[in-house]
């Protein structure tokens, strides 16, 4: 499980030629890097007189951001979990038609989950910048550069992750799921790169 790895360990793994982790797992610790500055900057907001009127919603914020950040390292372990059934379908023999049939069924039902848990890490990594967006504002001012950079991770997260529902979208032979699979992402992908930079524009706006 990531979470109990040394971070220098699970950096090497994702340097070799192991096939995971790999991009998914890298979007997804993003993600989790995003919800826990954001934690932070709700830390060093919560106890201050300045902040006494938003302290309750952003306590709120916090446990939410530390849900998230588990979620995101949950779906990093599964995104290497589906793999490798995905990449044993690969392989699967084709010199007759029931194992042609056999390959087909195993591809299909592996691609749908191999595409299912970036998505969720999308979505997640979309709840993450909408905590962030409130606290952008809300948060306490001496951390606002942090927002930006948790913006900017969560942005990572999304574009990074959306990757991997296409590259495994193209593969499958039931294109209506597929295309299904496709809008959701990309609708995902819009909502999440305009909230990330209308977050980290403000934050600059701030900071110059």
């Amino acid at each position: 499980m990531i979470e109990k790895q040394e971070m220098g360990i699970w950096i090497q793994a994702l340097a070799s030629k192991a096939p995971v982790p790999g991009g998914g797992g890298a979007s997804a610790l993003g993600g989790a890097l995003a919800a826990a500055l954001g934690q932070m900057v709700s830390n060093l907001t919560i106890g201050k007189k300045r902040y006494a009127d938003v302290e309750r919603e952003v306590k709120e914020l916090c446990e939410h951001l530390e849900r998230l950040q588990n979620d995101l390292l949950d779906l990093a372990d599964q995104d290497a979990q589906v793999f490798a059934p995905l990449a044993a379908a690969y392989s699967m023999p084709t010199e007759t038609e029931e194992q042609r049939t056999a390959k087909d069924w195993e591809m299909e039902k592996n691609l749908l989950a191999a595409s299912l848990v970036p998505l969720q890490m999308m979505g997640k990594a979309m709840e993450v910048l909408k905590a962030l967006d409130v606290l952008e504002e809300k948060g306490s001012r001496m951390a606002v550069s942090d927002i930006g950079v948790a913006a900017q991770f969560a942005r990572s997260a999304v574009t990074g992750a959306v990757m991997n529902i296409y590259i495994n979208t193209r593969s499958m032979k039931d294109r209506d799921k597929a295309e299904e699979l496709n809008r959701e992402a990309d609708a995902l992908l819009r909502d999440g790169i305009y909230l990330a930079d209308q977050i980290y524009g403000r934050v600059q706006e701030k900071l110059r």
